[in-house]
């Protein structure tokens, strides 16, 4: 199977090659990220190195060339032998992707999930997919997480959690998955051992803390005042922190105790979240505000609010050496979206790479030292 039918824009490595800031110092290692374009149906590898960043390679998307399927969620194997890609569209609804990096073949048939397949990330053995299925067109009624078992593609469940689930991240031991929902305001903790439900938090404004009777089938959706976006656990896997999109601020939740340690004032619109491998800088995308804020994980201080781009900051991955911080922002309309690249030393934006329109889901491939 190819991955497309038609390639509606396609933009060359040349074309899209921007050097590095001249204050910044060149990096030492070259690094690759898949970033998906939405709207253009189009994944694009970055490249990113001493000699600047560009697009390496721009693969087509999809299996009807009059439907628009929307690459939405990337998220790499540990090996980075295999992306796994939902696509949010199509008819009826989205569905998941095996696609061999490097060629970029699909591996197998893409197999179909619920409505608005979304975020999805992987257990530590790589052998299960969690993926949100977001149900953004549907009814305001319970949606539910996918679970598959990927060396098949084959779903093995469906898990119903709540209204409109988002963002999803897994615990650093892999026998805990977070995610949101955004409109009933909670955390949602689910074990990956029996694919259920574990724990439940309020992350809703003023009432926050542990939800221990919640009854999804006979709930009435109120109005959010927190709508959580983004659930990641430090390395260390001791707290969890939530992005509160409307509220303006990230959570800070202690794992065990499974209690709220404070709340952390933020740009307009924390959507996603990412915290480096050492554990020491929280990046969050300001998606209504266009920005980027950093943040120390140990004190909660913000570092710095960097402007994006371009507008609508989407994404965040970060390189294996707490580097960089590469960030995908949609544009709008017709513009370009953007891969904006940060230096976490300096948290000054470095290069920004133009791609094609609705840069959403970004996963990060690989890194090689400089010979």
């Amino acid at each position: 199977m190819r991955l497309s039918w038609t390639i509606p824009v396609l933009l060359t490595a040349a074309a899209t090659a921007t050097p590095l800031d001249a204050q910044a110092p060149p990096p030492s290692a070259t690094y690759w990220v898949y970033v998906g374009a939405e709207s253009a149906d189009l994944l694009h590898l970055v490249r990113f190195g001493p000699d600047g960043a560009r697009v390496e390679k721009t693969i087509p998307v999809g299996e009807m060339p009059v439907e628009t399927e929307g690459p939405h969620g990337l998220r790499m194997s540990k090996d980075g032998r295999y992306l796994y890609m939902t696509t949010g569209h199509g008819i009826p609804d989205g569905k998941l992707w095996k696609i061999e990096t490097g060629v970029d073949t699909v591996v197998g048939d893409p197999i179909l999930l619920g409505r608005f397949p979304a975020t999805i990330d992987l257990t530590p053995d790589d052998l299960y997919a969690f993926v949100v299925n977001f149900n953004l067109h549907g009814e305001r009624e319970p949606s539910s997480i996918s679970v598959v078992y990927t060396p098949d593609l084959m779903e093995v469940t469906q898990t119903v959690t709540c209204t409109q689930p988002h963002g999803g991240r897994m615990h650093p031991m892999g026998t805990k998955w977070f995610t949101n929902c955004v409109v009933d305001d909670q955390l949602v903790e689910i074990d990956t051992q029996t694919f259920e439900i574990a724990r439940r938090f309020s992350v809703a404004v003023d009432h926050e803390g542990p939800l221990d009777h919640f009854d999804v089938e006979n709930y009435t959706p109120n109005t959010p005042t927190c709508s959580p976006t983004w659930a990641v656990a430090t390395p260390a896997g001791d707290r969890i922190f939530v992005a509160c999109n409307r509220a303006d601020h990230i959570l800070e939740i202690d794992y065990e105790n499974w209690t709220l340690l404070r709340r952390i004032q933020t740009g307009r619109g924390p959507y996603n979240l990412a915290i480096t491998p050492d554990g020491k800088i929280l990046v969050s995308t300001l998606k209504q505000g266009g920005g980027v804020q950093f943040f120390d994980v140990a004190s909660g201080k913000s570092h710095a609010i960097v402007e994006s781009s371009t507008t609508i900051t989407h994404g965040v991955v970060i390189s294996p050496d707490s580097r960089y911080a590469f960030v995908s922002v949609e544009g709008v309309g017709a513009e370009p979206g953007k891969v904006d690249i940060f230096d976490l030393r300096t948290f000054e934006r470095v290069a920004d790479v133009p791609v094609a329109q609705q840069a959403g889901g970004i996963a990060f491939w690989k890194m090689e030292k400089a010979r």
